[in-house]
């Protein structure tokens, strides 16, 4: 089994932020994540990653039969030749400063074996450079190629004459192919989204998913979820289709970039707990499942899949949360996502996108509708493609051109379906609810959450375009961003070692000092949306959602019962530390019951 060198690994973020972040990573050991929505933006960025680096590019145009597949496994597989290519270059050096084999021990935790074999070796003074550096070579690895798919962003595709094409080509279909079939090696696909019948059967057809005579996955399933239970319902669907669960990676509800997945109240200390403690149970139920399953389909399993993974991402931003959720839910790596953001040796993002970031506050990351999906999403105050839709609706010519149809999923105006960012459904919308009979003042509401929506599919891969000079004929120049929360407590642009540094506790690149606690922080976000759902509950006085917000309420009850349990059985935590948690936990008590049993009497 492959000992990963680091703790911590890069989420996909965006479309375009993380797209060739492996070709910057990989080859020192750090696992990162790409995203397969845009095969167009894949495309451009093997032809110009193919001219860089010497190397033929033969276009795959969307004259070509199956060209989405097929774009991304000859994208994937290009990745993997420059990744490799680095790192047998790294081999070749020699351990002094300023070599890439230097950088890669460098950046390693202190704790890392390559680093006590060295300090050991040097030590004992017997060994010359020579067989230090053959020594610690046979210990180095690559980090990983993962990908990610939406696993609801699965669209539906159409040949000119508007008849369907078979269900294989479905937008999420085919970027399962295009990874199953390309030459990447012990890399992941990583389905977010929940649960897609459809999809998830669709990849158990495929002989790439299956373990070798040691039990090994070339290519391994990792599951992203907010909760135990959709651990629990997923993996079984997928085991009973002769699929293994290699990771379940649980990802904040609130506290994360992108999409926001909100629990029911669950914050993710007790998840974590729940997981922990379950672990053997839900890998025993997954495991025998899953050997009933290849049995049936006459597979021979010579050896069972290695254990399951857990890990987590979404709001850590110290050394010390990094370190004790590892510690304390047994967890193997812990995601840094929107920090990296401010580290343009990592990510594909834009001079003014990035000072955008490096400049935003309290309250300039925030959760909008503006999602196609009709999600949560987060997005950055003054981001250039919002300034373009209100500027659009200002001129009313609402919506976007909708070139790539990404998340053309709705089928209100029947079919072909429509992206409800597209200048084509919001029209249609926006004069049948002129047509209906409403009071001026809920027509403009109604008109305004039409108009709400951005043409995302765009919006986060021009980024990457203007990074790196390409051509922008279709996505113009404006730029979507969504980064976690979290962000606003990063604000200088950083290099890759900074930021690792960071992250092991070797430099602190935070400078506000009161940031709260990383499970504090997500309190605080399901505190604000708890009460925005109880605000609206009011005013449509919907009693279906008002129960449910009661469940809310004592799951977030619950949850600040069991943090005040868990800090206060903690030992060893810097001066003041515990009693600043405690004394946050009870402030967002009482600001609960304050709003259930004051301001909001009519809820109760």
């Amino acid at each position: 089994m492959i000992t990963k060198p680091h703790h911590f690994h890069i989420p996909v973020m965006g479309i375009g932020y993380t797209i060739d972040t492996p070709v910057k990573v990989a080859h020192l050991g750090i696992d990162s994540v790409i995203s397969l929505v845009d095969d167009g933006l894949i495309e451009k960025m093997r032809a110009f990653h193919s001219r860089s680096n010497n190397r033929q590019y033969h276009p795959i145009t969307i004259k070509t039969e199956d060209y989405r597949a097929k774009r991304i496994t000859a994208y994937l597989n290009l990745l993997n030749e420059l990744v490799n290519e680095k790192f047998m270059h790294l081999m070749q050096d020699k351990l002094n400063s300023g070599s890439e084999l230097d950088k890669y021990i460098r950046l390693l935790p202190d704790s890392a074996k390559i680093k006590v074999l060295i300090k050991t070796y040097r030590q004992t003074g017997f060994c010359d450079q020579e067989t230090i550096e053959n020594s610690i070579k046979k210990l180095l690895t690559k980090g990983s190629i993962d990908v990610n798919i939406m696993s609801k962003g699965d669209t539906v595709r159409y040949k000119k004459a508007g008849e369907k094409l078979p269900i294989e080509f479905n937008d999420a279909h085919a970027a399962v192919r295009g990874f199953l079939l390309s030459d990447l090696e012990n890399s992941s696909l990583i389905i977010s989204s929940g649960l897609n019948p459809k999809l998830f059967s669709y990849i158990g057809t495929f002989k790439e998913i299956l373990p070798d005579e040691n039990g090994v996955f070339r290519k391994k399933i990792i599951i992203k979820v907010s909760d135990y239970r959709s651990a629990l319902v997923q993996g079984k669907f997928l085991a009973q289709r002769g699929v293994w669960v290699s990771e379940f990676r649980l990802e904040s509800g609130l506290n994360c970039g992108g999409h926001a997945f909100a629990t029911k109240g669950y914050l993710m200390g007790p998840i974590l707990d729940e997981f922990n403690n379950k672990r053997e149970e839900l890998e025993l139920e997954l495991r025998t499942i899953y050997k009933k399953a290849l049995a049936d389909k006459g597979v021979d399993l010579i050896q069972e899949p290695r254990p399951i993974q857990f890990t987590a991402q979404g709001g850590v931003g110290t050394a010390g949360e990094s370190e004790f959720l590892r510690e304390h839910y047994g967890l193997s790596s812990i995601g840094w996502g929107s920090p990296f953001l401010l580290v343009p040796e990592v990510v594909s993002i834009d001079k003014d996108t990035l000072d955008l970031v490096a400049k935003a506050e309290e309250g300039d990351v925030y959760l909008s509708d503006t999602s196609p999906f009709g999600i949560p999403f987060y997005t950055l105050k003054g981001n250039t493609k919002d300034k373009e839709k209100l500027f659009r609706i200002m001129h009313n010519a609402p919506g976007s051109t909708c070139p790539k149809r990404y998340v053309a999923l709705n089928t209100e105006f029947g079919e072909p379906a429509l992206c409800t960012a597209s200048k084509e459904y919001q029209t249609r919308k926006i004069k049948s609810i002129k047509a209906e009979s409403h009071t001026a003042e809920t027509e403009k509401k109604l008109i305004s959450k039409v108009t709400a929506k951005t043409c995302v599919c765009v919006g986060l891969g021009t980024a990457a375009l203007l990074a790196n000079g390409l051509e922008r004929r279709v996505e113009g120049e404006t730029v979507s961003i969504c980064p976690g929360p979290n962000v606003v407590y990063f604000s200088k642009k950083s290099t890759l070692e900074e930021m690792v540094d960071h992250i092991y506790g070797r430099k602190n690149l935070i400078e506000d000092v009161d940031r709260s606690h990383v499970f504090v922080n997500e309190l605080k976000l399901y505190v604000d949306h708890f009460e925005t759902s109880m605000n609206e509950a009011n005013e449509t006085n919907d009693e279906k959602e008002k129960k449910s917000l009661e469940e809310f309420k004592s799951n977030l009850f619950s949850g600040i019962k069991y943090y005040q349990d868990l800090f206060m059985s903690l030992v060893n935590l810097p001066i003041g530390h515990k009693e600043k948690v405690l004394a946050d936990l009870n402030k967002f008590k009482n600001k609960i019951t304050f709003n259930i049993s004051g301001e909001n009497k009519k809820f109760a």
